[in-house]
């Protein structure tokens, strides 16, 4: 396993991180996610990354009691607010972010977490107070950075603009191989102001395992036949990109390397990326995506995907 700093903080994170979304608290039987984090951390993943509203809270609470016994200094833990939890709380207002990190930390049984993100950026909220709010966290040490996900770059200019007030160290975007929005503006930006991608979705939410195959209905155990996990599953139907990315699944095997592996060293080869957050329901799949972590593609292979995908790329801003 390789490691990255994360933007201009001191932190060293692994670049591959292991995510909580719709799987851990949730989706995924309790022993198969403990058997996830264990496999993590025998890959040498050492970022581990949630958020308030997974499952409710109920991601934070099961990374709570599976970290619980080991070294607090031995993982960089990160997590988020913003989006609507089962109370009803929402949102970046000042009285939000001081009560939302205490939850998190009750749940994650911390002092601190090492990141703290802002979910989305919270247009009913002034940019000062949240600013203000974050930064006092940090004053308190209950976070020793600060990021966000999903921001437009006049947001980001904005706060970091402010005077007096924690700069933030990373941005969460949607990116991937189909999804190459933040190349537009936010990757640029980040890398001239110190702020390093933490990328969700690096796989297509599993399409460029290339597990779901043109013709057939998706595999009995994957997220598109899952009711608690298919969110956002519409490209598991789309019959042009599945074909294309079989082409992908054949590249991967020319190159001895699995087709996921082939996703996520593809995000890795942007130099502003620190960290592709996984999605893993087995400790296999944990050992096999750790695995792309010092996968080098060349630029024949990175024009032969492009190739491949074709229009299938999208360039558009910041998912919602």
């Amino acid at each position: 396993m390789r490691y990255r700093q994360l933007g201009s903080s001191d932190l060293q994170v692994s670049e591959i991180a292991l995510g909580s979304w719709l799987t851990y608290g949730g989706g995924v039987d309790s022993s198969q996610a403990e058997a996830c984090v264990a496999k993590a951390f025998e890959a040498g993943i050492n970022f581990i990354d949630t958020a308030n509203v997974y499952s409710g809270g109920k991601a934070e609470e099961f990374l709570g009691e599976v970290l619980a016994d080991r070294p607090r200094d031995s993982y960089v833990l990160a997590t988020k607010v913003f989006f609507q939890m089962p109370s009803g709380d929402r949102g970046l207002s000042p009285a939000q972010i001081w009560k939302q990190i205490d939850a998190s930390l009750t749940r994650l049984r911390t002092d601190y977490v090492d990141l703290y993100q802002c979910h989305r950026y919270d247009w009913e909220t002034p940019l000062e107070e949240t600013m203000d709010a974050l930064t006092e966290v940090v004053r308190q040490g209950k976070a020793r950075h600060i990021g966000f996900s999903e921001w437009p770059v006049e947001k980001i200019q904005a706060a970091l603009e402010l005077p007096g007030v924690e700069q933030f160290v990373s941005s969460q975007p949607q990116y991937s191989m189909l999804w190459r929005g933040p190349e537009r503006d936010v990757i640029p930006f980040c890398a001239e102001h110190g702020i390093s991608q933490i990328v969700w979705s690096p796989l297509a939410q599993g399409i460029l395992t290339g597990k779901y195959r043109p013709g057939e209905p998706p595999p009995a155990d994957s997220r598109a036949t899952s009711e608690r996990m298919n969110y956002f599953m519409d490209d598991a139907t789309d019959q042009v990109l599945l074909e294309r990315v079989q082409q992908l699944v054949a590249l991967a095997g020319e190159l001895s390397i699995a087709p996921a592996q082939l996703a996520l060293a593809w995000v890795l080869r942007e130099p502003n990326v620190a960290s592709a957050i996984i999605g893993a329901s087995r400790p296999e799949q944990v050992a096999d995506n750790a695995a792309a972590s010092g996968v080098e593609l060349d630029e024949a292979t990175l024009a032969r995907i492009d190739d491949i995908l074709g229009d299938s790329v999208v360039y558009e801003g910041p998912a919602s």
